[in-house]
């Protein structure tokens, strides 16, 4: 059987602080699942996309899915993230990367969130 990573991949920002709540994702992510979870971000934090993958390649995984943490799916999704997965591509060529899209495009997620927008005026 593969050994299948995943990769949580965010904007970034210049607050060390933003990047909590990616943090408690992957560590929800890696109690689930004996496999690697780790983070990515496009910007102002490492590690970069092109990183996460390498390392993940270096344990030896042979598929990586990367989930792009944004709500929706915006001109870093749609034109920055599929330019940075190709170059991933083509430096592990050995690895089947998948792209899936933005959380926040899932109805799933936006049904969590809308039951947390309603818990707050309860």
């Amino acid at each position: 059987m593969k050994k299948h990573g995943i990769i949580l991949f965010g904007h970034g920002a210049r607050d060390p602080r933003w990047a909590e709540p990616f943090e408690r994702l992957a560590g929800k992510l890696r109690a689930s699942r004996g496999e690697p979870v780790s983070l990515a971000f496009l910007e102002l934090m490492s590690p970069n996309l092109p990183s996460a993958v390498a390392s993940q390649a270096a344990e030896g995984c042979e598929a990586i899915t990367v989930v792009p943490v944004f709500f929706g799916q915006g001109g870093h999704v749609r034109k920055d993230l599929p330019e940075i997965v190709e170059q991933c591509r083509q430096a592990h060529p050995g690895v089947a990367i998948s792209c899936a899209t933005a959380v926040g495009e899932d109805d799933a997620v936006l049904d969590a969130v809308a039951e947390y927008c309603l818990r707050q005026v309860l």
